[in-house]
């Protein structure tokens, strides 16, 4: 079985143009005029969530639609606005507008998938997209655990705990909502592990890392895998690729263990390898 993650690269290298620069903003002002729509008008606010039956009498924005739909139309949904315009913003830059884009489109399918399978077996579900932005958050903290945000905007507090705390959510949500209304984190969370999986595995302990690394093994293996990749050097923290960007530079640690690449912003700024 292919690994996701090379097929999404391999699929972005050959379509350098796909996605959407600046799709997180995009999405913040949209999500911003549905909140003003919510207070003022909450008669056509309404026809916006996704409802399999609605969008198949003829209503078909709501495939697009229900991803503007803010946490609440008080000040909170505004706050939660400008967070995940934050979060998505420093994805983007991260990963790149493509890879960002395809994140975000594939939750909304699944989602998507999700609403007409259930209209089909009989429930009547409106969709919103809370669990796919509880999926952006979770792809954020899953990259930058030891950033500091403000809880409450008071009480300074990690990313990785803000995130233990939204898997606990995740879990009652999928242990206590009724069926079908379960579902959808468990939608979300297969998203997120779709692009956020081998960043998850590779923070796991493994044992016998004292073990001596045989180097001239270890880079023949390299080699093997850059036969069949696309690029020569991959950074080992953000991913980035010499054929992507052929004017950063890439270098090897020698305090890690084994034959890890990383690129000139990450030389310095990085955890070792322990095996």
């Amino acid at each position: 079985m292919k690994d996701p993650m090379r097929v999404i690269d391999r699929f972005l290298y050959r379509h350098p143009n796909f996605g959407i620069p600046g799709l997180a903003r995009y999405l913040a002002i949209a999500s911003g005029v549905t909140w003003v729509i919510g207070l003022i008008n909450s008669v056509l606010y309404a026809y916006l969530p996704f409802s399999a039956e609605a969008v198949l009498h003829g209503q078909i924005w709501r495939l697009v639609s229900f991803m503007f739909i803010p946490a609440s139309t008080s000040w909170l949904g505004f706050i939660s606005i400008y967070f995940y315009y934050w979060i998505g913003s420093t994805l983007e830059q991260y990963w790149g507008s493509g890879k960002f884009t395809l994140y975000v489109l594939i939750n909304m399918l699944l989602t998507i998938v999700l609403g007409f399978v259930l209209y089909a077996l009989g429930f009547g579900v409106m969709l919103t997209p809370t669990y796919i932005y509880f999926a952006m958050f979770f792809a954020f903290a899953a990259y930058f655990p030891d950033t500091q945000v403000l809880f409450m905007m008071i009480i300074p507090v990690k990313m990785k705990y803000l995130a233990y705390l939204d898997a606990a959510f995740f879990a009652y949500a999928i242990l206590t909502d009724p069926f079908p209304y379960n579902l959808l984190p468990v939608i979300a969370f297969l998203g997120f592990l779709l692009f956020c999986g081998g960043e998850l595995l590779s923070r796991l302990p493994r044992r016998d890392s004292a073990q001596t690394v045989n180097f001239r093994r270890e880079s023949a293996r390299i080699r093997r895998e850059q036969r069949d990749q696309l690029y020569h050097h991959k950074c080992a923290v953000c991913g980035r690729t010499d054929t992507d960007y052929p004017n950063l530079e890439f270098r090897y640690c020698s305090r890690c263990a084994g034959y890890h690449c990383f690129c000139e912003e990450h030389i310095n700024n990085h955890v070792h390898f322990t095996e």
